[in-house]
């Protein structure tokens, strides 16, 4: 790349930075969110540093590019509601026979918190995306083998923290779905 060009962009960025992180700041629910937006924005201007203008026409580009930015993040985010709703229908539903369902709730959120990222980001792409092992493995840059590995210790993991939390297993193809072809 351009040695002028690296350098007007560093100038942009010394120049706007406060501006468009205070803008997303006013607009974002947590500072991680804000965050989150000024870097993918300043990512975009980077890699369409050509498109943007230079001088003062820099800060009201940076504004349409964050503004855009932020609306995929709020997209992301009803996503994300959407499932965990989705989600607590599920188990309302997996518990609705049980007169504590809303006890039994609570103990399974709370079992499901206790994991690590790791194990829950796992669980979830089983669960709740209904991925395979082949694709898990794809997702996360792992072996099948390390991804059949790490399934089943997150599921040991996660059937333990539902005991401890005084959760009546159920079965496991019940809970979380096992690809029956590997």
């Amino acid at each position: 790349m351009d040695d002028d060009l690296t350098a007007g962009f560093e100038a942009v960025y010394r120049e706007t930075y406060g501006r468009i992180t205070a803008y997303a700041a006013r607009r974002c629910d947590t500072p991680q969110d804000a965050a989150d937006v000024v870097a993918e924005t300043f990512a975009i201007a980077w890699r369409r540093l050509g498109d943007m203008p230079t001088g003062e026409g820099a800060l009201p580009w940076l504004y349409g590019v964050a503004r855009r930015v932020l609306a995929n993040h709020r997209r992301g985010e009803v996503r994300r509601q959407a499932r965990n709703v989705e989600l607590d229908a599920e188990l309302a539903d997996l518990y609705s026979g049980s007169p504590e369902t809303g006890i039994e709730l609570n103990a399974i959120t709370g079992a499901f918190q206790s994991l690590s990222d790791d194990d829950r980001e796992l669980l979830a792409l089983i669960a709740w995306e209904g991925l395979g092992r082949e694709e898990i493995a794809t997702a996360l840059g792992l072996s099948r083998n390390a991804v059949r590995i790490r399934l089943h210790r997150a599921r040991r993991r996660f059937s333990r923290a539902l005991a401890e939390a005084g959760v009546e297993p159920l079965p496991q193809n019940r809970l979380l779905p096992v690809e029956r072809s590997l």
